[in-house]
């Protein structure tokens, strides 16, 4: 007889998702970022922090609602995805306001950030140290009309790489996304869960 599926199922176990884990290093990123690069009291200042922090939570609490509701584990991790992408904006919004470069996706210095698999604030901070001095990716290299680029600032780099870590948690999200939905669509949710282990208990007891 095969064995009866769990009415609750394990659940939790948000801190082994690699989601988890590069959503949680950019909420630190931001925080140090703005810290520095961001007036405390400006608006903008708590809108990235809350921003990347929604990001966490919202992937947490999915992973705990799961127990219960597939389809508010979908409806949170949506809503992680947002938060990340509205920080993305944010970030993009400073690079363009201060003039300061965004870089290409394939840039040389930001494929050595995630080469790297930086998982604190201060493996970030020691690619940052790395680009400013020239010893990782492009920097330093001619310009089109042949002059010596000109090395970029602190909160240029800074941003950049935040912004290459938003890039790899939006696409994890977006698998997530992609695989509860469909793990939704071919089990179903708590009530059909609930209907299935009555029926077979039942089934058990006419046994």
């Amino acid at each position: 007889m095969a064995e009866q599926e769990p009415l609750i199922p394990k659940h939790g176990g948000y801190r082994r998702l690699k989601s988890f884990q590069v959503a949680q290093l950019v909420y630190d990123v931001t925080v140090r970022f703005c810290d520095r690069y961001v007036h405390r009291r400006s608006r903008t200042h708590d809108q990235m922090v809350q921003a990347a922090r929604s990001g966490v939570q919202n992937i947490a609490e999915g992973s705990q609602a799961s127990a219960t509701s597939k389809k508010m584990e979908l409806k949170l991790t949506n809503v992680a995805r947002a938060s990340v992408e509205e920080l993305r904006c944010d970030y993009e919004d400073f690079l363009r306001q201060r003039t300061l470069a965004l870089w290409r996706g394939d840039d040389a210095r930001l494929a050595e950030l995630i080469a790297r698999r930086p998982g604190s604030v201060e493996d970030v901070a020691r690619w940052a140290r790395d680009v400013k001095s020239g010893r990782c990716g492009q920097d330093g290299l001619d310009g089109q009309d042949g002059r010596k680029a000109v090395p970029p600032t602190y909160p240029e780099i800074a941003a950049n790489g935040a912004l290459a870590l938003i890039a790899v948690a939006c696409s994890l999200l977006d698998r997530q996304v992609a695989a509860q939905a469909e793990a939704f669509g071919r089990e179903g949710g708590f009530t059909e869960r609930l209907y299935r282990h009555r029926r077979g208990s039942r089934m058990g007891a006419e046994g």
